[in-house]
């Protein structure tokens, strides 16, 4: 539990982002990559944080891939053998490795394996991650996850954005719009100058938190796009754009809102919002919630001509032992047409493929009681999933049958806010403390809320691919690091 929220979109190393803050820079579009590549794990000596580094930059890539094909990158920890920096619970050691987030891939080496791929600095992994042809298309990421280190590594910005081809075959009208990818992430204002963190701080306007106390605190993080402190966003007046933004915090929540519009949401945590029902178009709302490692994707449209908006988030309210996360302005968008080299989303070939369930075999799962629970639950000596604090030589908490579909229940019992996440799958989130959602969605993450809430999903374990062990926990990388993860061995 620390002060508060601060989220930035990969970029650049964050010590530019101080001498930038005062200027209306545009917002750059993210290096992108396809086929196999080297990415290196190391130190930067400039701003004291690990990095990702790419092409001679420390920004990592946007990584693009077809259906049917594979993500295919060698990973070199590059970072000291001693390190100077605290992770959660100690000194941090450098160990690094790879998770997929969101993707249906095998959780068995050479793949999304997080429990026996691990590097120790001078060490390298090489990833091959077969995305199935029948892979939902949309917006994924990547992030590090060594168990105890994966909230440090985060927070100093060792993550990227990941696109599957093929979503315009649902959304026919997102051809040619222009594509933006936005990477959310913090940056921490920890060692920044009084009078420097002042001025960016009024730059973001910040508003005080949801909860009275948490206004007297100084943030000690704001949000960045792209490695940016508000940059503008130019949209033509009226023109559409379809925006993919992804909250790679380890630990903050982005309500999200552009002044004066609805966004059109096509796509939440990269699955297609007809790919269970090809009947369903778009959403519209007025903001969304998006939490730590949650993604949406929706059509913005530019405003009038001689005037602008924002992107914000909205205040969080994380309950009383949740970390302040206060609104603020995160990008300005303003009418124009921007730089001349537009990335517009092109037409890929191919049918839509569709996975429809029926609904009497989901109202029949929603009826009986749940197959599994998990309950979230804290103290002062760490965090648990059903009174068990994570171990990396512990034993499965449970076994799931491949071809099987279950009802799970879970169960928030602290005083925070927390985000479930399960490697491997998606779940259907059909209800919030006992009430059934006006919108079931399927999602790899969701916030399930303080004080006893509750969660009812319908997990998916249809899909051969996932055979092997994986993972299930609260997605406050801070929390799973402490302990809030548990094993599945899907057989």
């Amino acid at each position: 539990m620390r002060t508060i929220l601060v989220i930035l979109f990969v970029g650049a190393a964050f010590s530019p982002l101080i001498s930038i803050f005062g200027q209306d820079n545009v917002l750059t579009d993210l290096p992108e990559v396809r086929g196999p590549f080297t990415l290196t794990a190391v130190h930067d000596v400039a701003t004291g944080r690990n990095a990702f580094a790419y092409d001679g930059h420390t920004i990592p890539p946007l990584i693009r891939v077809s259906p049917g094909r594979a993500i295919t990158l060698r990973y070199v920890n590059d970072l000291p053998i001693h390190s100077d920096e605290a992770c959660v619970t100690g000194p941090c050691t450098n160990i690094s490795n790879l998770h997929f987030h969101g993707l249906h891939v095998s959780p068995q080496n050479p793949q999304d394996d997080v429990l026996t791929m691990i590097s120790s600095p001078g060490e390298t992994l090489n990833y091959k991650v077969v995305v199935p042809s029948e892979a939902p298309p949309g917006l994924y990421w990547y992030h590090t996850h060594p168990h105890g280190e994966s909230a440090r590594q985060d927070l100093d910005g060792m993550s990227g954005a990941i696109v599957v081809d093929g979503i315009d075959r649902y959304y026919p009208q997102l051809r040619h719009m222009r594509e933006r990818v936005l990477v959310l992430r913090d940056g921490d204002l920890e060692h920044t100058g009084q009078e420097s963190r002042k001025r960016i701080l009024q730059r973001v306007e910040i508003i005080s938190s949801c909860r009275g106390a948490a206004s007297e605190q100084s943030p000690e993080r704001v949000f960045t796009v792209n490695g940016e402190i508000r940059p503008q966003i130019p949209i033509g007046p009226g023109v559409h754009e379809f925006w993919r933004i992804v909250n790679a915090s380890p630990d903050l929540y982005a309500d999200l809102q552009v002044g004066g519009q609805q966004l059109e949401i096509v796509a939440l945590d990269g699955m297609p919002l007809s790919y269970h029902d090809r009947n369903r178009g778009t959403r519209k709302v007025d903001h969304l919630l998006v939490a730590p490692a949650g993604r949406m994707e929706a059509i913005v449209t530019g405003p009038p001509s001689g005037s602008r908006t924002t992107l914000r988030t909205r205040c969080v309210d994380t309950g009383p032992d949740g970390d302040p996360n206060p609104a603020m302005v995160i990008a300005d968008v303003v009418a124009g047409n921007g730089p001349s080299a537009v990335h517009s989303l092109t037409s890929t070939r191919g049918q839509a493929v569709y996975q429809q369930i029926s609904g009497q075999a989901l109202g029949e799962l929603e009826a009986n009681n749940p197959d599994f629970t998990v309950v979230f639950s804290e103290d002062k000596n760490g965090f648990y999933i059903n009174e068990k604090k994570f171990a990396m030589d512990a034993d499965p908490m449970l076994r799931a049958r491949i071809g099987s579909m279950q009802h799970w229940r879970v169960i928030n019992s602290t005083k925070e806010l927390h985000p479930f996440h399960i490697h491997q799958i998606h779940f259907l989130a059909y209800a919030e403390n006992g009430i059934r959602s006006e919108s079931p969605e399927w999602l790899d993450t969701v916030n399930v809320s303080y004080g006893g809430g509750t969660v009812d999903l319908i997990m998916d374990f249809t899909d051969p691919i996932i055979r092997g062990m994986s993972l299930f926990h609260c997605h406050l990388l801070s929390h799973e690091d402490k302990g809030m993860m548990a094993k599945i061995l899907f057989q």
